[in-house]
């Protein structure tokens, strides 16, 4: 049926209602009204709140001078450095994703800016493009990603120690995009460092860098949950926009609510349909009946760990990240705990292979994005993300064969 209904091309959400009432008439109370009661209780959890929280969060900072003020410091520190512009592009986009939560957001409040500076400063088109969708992917690696709440939802997995297992793998994409930068733009003319032009920038950006402090130093020390830092944070982003830097009013505000509004009510609907499966799924063992079954046939780890890897990364060619999550998180976790992986580790590495999907045709958002946003034409938005998902493959296999990237954080190695 789930066959039929992808070829046919239907939206996931008639997908995950056919299934779920299939579910509830085969395995379930044989009472379709029950499906709506199931989403309720799925939806009634106080950490969906923070989605739509971190969205408006990053949408304000957006439309404010946020995404500015943070390149204006990453360049001052990053100019001495061959290809400096590109290295700042990537180091603003990782501390971007610390604030925004999301791929798109980032790479838009950053690309818009950066591509048409390392343009203008000589940089390859094909390096620029590249660059800005590359580090735009790192929104839903370092905390705090709607992807790994996503994740968290459906597997009932620690956020915190999700959170935690992101910076690991984070910085070290990071690194491999700034060195990356530093290598293919290394004949570039650099410019001096500039301790007046550093301190420009940082009394300009001084409010702007707290906020990552903000939010994830309450998170990661226990002083607010991951919603109510996501309510601080919005918070602190209206406050310093609005009072500080002095650049955004009632009408910029209106705009990024509808706007959030809009992409959560895609959203919602479809997270309420699958944790309503999710419900029924758990209720009739089929996760621990799809375990007893996959290691019938399949009885190393690394063979499994290489089956899925392949999988994800087909999968995240074909679907959004949000959908995939939902779909497959709930089923794949438990087999994977199996195995002897941590479902935050199995999170981690699902989260990378969907990263990758970002960038690779034909459903890789940032790719469609930037064709819209750039003006650019598809094949040479591919062409330019070759180099980096070549990168982050690397940065996935070593997350593979070193969990402890990802874990050092959370059990200390």
């Amino acid at each position: 049926m789930v066959a039929a209904l992808l070829l046919l091309r239907q939206p996931l959400m008639v997908i995950l209602l056919a299934l779920a009432a299939a579910v509830q008439m085969i395995w379930g109370r044989g009472q379709l009204e029950y499906i709506v009661e199931d989403m309720w209780v799925g939806l009634d959890k106080e950490l969906i709140l923070s989605i739509p929280l971190f969205m408006l969060c990053g949408s304000v900072m957006t439309r404010g001078t946020t995404a500015r003020r943070l390149i204006a410091v990453m360049e001052a520190l990053t100019r001495p450095l061959p290809g400096g512009l590109g290295v700042a592009c990537v180091l603003t986009c990782a501390l971007f994703a610390s604030i925004s939560g999301s791929s798109i957001v980032t790479m838009l409040a950053v690309g818009t800016v950066m591509y048409p500076a390392m343009r203008q400063a000589g940089y390859d088109e094909t390096f620029a493009l590249g660059a800005v969708m590359a580090g735009g992917t790192l929104g839903i690696i370092i905390p705090p990603s709607i992807p790994m709440i996503l994740y968290g939802l459906v597997t009932e997995t620690s956020i915190t120690e999700l959170f935690l297992a992101g910076v690991g793998p984070g910085l070290l994409l990071t690194t491999l995009f700034a060195l990356y930068a530093m290598g293919f733009n290394r004949r570039l003319p650099t410019q001096p460092f500039s301790l007046r032009a550093l301190l420009g920038a940082l009394r300009e950006g001084v409010w702007a860098l707290l906020t990552p402090v903000i939010l994830l130093g309450g998170i990661y020390s226990g002083f607010f949950t991951t919603t109510e830092a996501a309510a601080v944070g919005l918070l602190y982003a209206l406050l310093i926009e609005r009072f500080v830097h002095r650049t955004f009013g009632f009408a910029d505000f209106r705009h990024v609510v509808l706007e959030t509004s809009k992409l959560g009510g895609s959203l919602f609907p479809v997270l309420a349909v699958a944790l309503s499966l999710n419900l029924v799924l758990i209720e009739h063992r089929v996760p621990s009946q799809m375990v007893e079954a996959v290691r019938s046939w399949i009885d190393s780890p690394g063979a499994f760990m290489a089956g899925v890897n392949l999988l994800l990364l087909g999968v995240g060619a074909l679907m959004t990240t949000g959908e995939a999550i939902l779909v497959l998180a709930p089923l794949l976790a438990p087999v994977a705990e199996s195995f002897g992986y941590d479902r935050v580790v199995f999170g981690v590495i699902m989260i990378l292979n969907l990263e990758i999907g970002f960038l690779t045709p034909p459903v890789g958002l940032n790719l469609i994005v930037a064709m819209t946003a750039f003006k650019k034409p598809f094949g040479l938005l591919c062409r330019a993300a070759v180099p980096f998902i070549l990168l982050m493959l690397l940065a996935l296999a070593l997350v593979v064969i070193e969990p402890r990237i990802a874990m050092y954080l959370v059990r200390g190695g």
